[in-house]
């Protein structure tokens, strides 16, 4: 890494990763030097697409090139632990795409990995660093709406999907909730933190995964959260956030949103929108710079995307996965049930 650019290596080559380099390339301070699959013609593939000077058909190939300041983990989620584990052990610093785990225990092994080794380790949680968001959660802090009282999300995809799709494939981590059902439950802790308890209702596939899910979030506070994520109906994707003295909707994309609407008691409609100088509102290049910004700094996690907050995510995945009776069969520990 030198002063001005940083030094990236992509961990697989599906759509994610494809979509992600996109948008680092068009970064002026970061380099992408190499990318890794389980399959050489599939490395190279992306490489020649991307313009990438080194295919590695090998993890781990990829994860002791010292020429790698960071690595972009775009695994199924699945592998999270294997893939990201690696690039910390061999002194890489990693950005790890959401599920961050399988479960609470995965996390953890790898949040000790990161401390361990004095590497930077973040979830790729993009909606925490999109500048909206950031301006939503600036007001919450701030008592716009006074106490909140609720937070309401989802995120639904219409499908169908067959048995045979990786949204449906336990041994892929399929389901909503891990893939969808993280975006509302990570909205609500972005602003209320972890909830000291969980109530959850699914409809299961044949296969034993979430088809869709609905959970109520109670929080210390007296608040409450209401989520619902679906792989079997197309949701608003909407949020709104409610206070003792108003209300913040965002009426759609509220993981990437252009606007949202401040209602005030007494007050009119305040609309705050996106500012295009910050780019397409599906743009990962958000996340990009604040990983960047982080190891320039030498900071080994960021203070947007907190290794406690995930932490915290993945015990409420954990926690309603154990009310509803989903269980992967690649777990390597079992998940944490209850709630810290």
């Amino acid at each position: 890494m030198t002063a001005d650019t940083v030094r990236w290596g992509i961990l697989a080559t599906g759509g994610i990763a494809g979509a992600f380099t996109a948008d680092l390339i068009d970064l002026p301070d970061a380099e992408v030097v190499a990318v890794a699959s389980r399959s050489q013609a599939s490395a190279k593939a992306f490489a020649e697409r991307f313009g990438i000077p080194r295919a590695y058909g090998d993890w781990n190939a990829l994860a002791q090139d010292e020429d790698i300041d960071v690595v972009y983990v775009a695994t199924p989620h699945t592998a999270h632990r294997t893939a990201a584990g690696l690039c910390l052990a061999a002194g890489r610093h990693v950005l790890c795409e959401k599920p961050f785990t399988l479960n609470v225990g995965e996390a953890e092994e790898l949040v000790a990995l990161a401390r361990e080794h004095g590497r930077f380790l973040m979830e790729a949680m993009w909606m925490y660093c999109n500048p909206l968001v950031r301006r939503l959660k600036a007001l919450v802090d701030d008592g716009v709406i006074g106490e909140v009282r609720s937070v309401q999300a989802d995120f639904g995809l219409a499908g169908p999907f067959p048995p045979s799709h990786r949204l449906r494939n336990p041994e892929l981590g399929g389901g909503a909730l891990l893939d969808l059902g993280v975006y509302p439950v990570s909205f609500a802790q972005l602003l209320l933190g972890e909830p000291s308890d969980v109530v959850a209702r699914a409809v299961l596939s044949e296969e034993g995964v979430d088809l869709q899910t609905a959970a109520v979030l109670s929080f210390d506070s007296g608040a409450l959260g209401s989520v619902h994520c679906s792989i079997v109906g197309g949701t608003a994707t909407s949020a709104s956030v409610t206070g003792s003295k108003g209300r913040i909707d965002i009426p759609h994309g509220f993981f990437f949103p252009d606007r949202f609407v401040l209602h005030r008691d007494g007050r009119d409609a305040e609309e705050f929108t996106a500012d295009p100088a910050d780019g397409p509102r599906n743009s990962m290049r958000h996340e990009a710079l604040e990983v960047m910004r982080a190891v320039r700094a030498g900071e080994t996690e960021s203070p947007l995307v907190p290794l406690d907050g995930t932490l915290a995510v993945m015990r409420t995945l954990d926690a309603i996965r154990g009310r509803v009776g989903v269980r992967y069969p690649d777990e390597t520990g079992e998940p944490e049930l209850t709630l810290a």
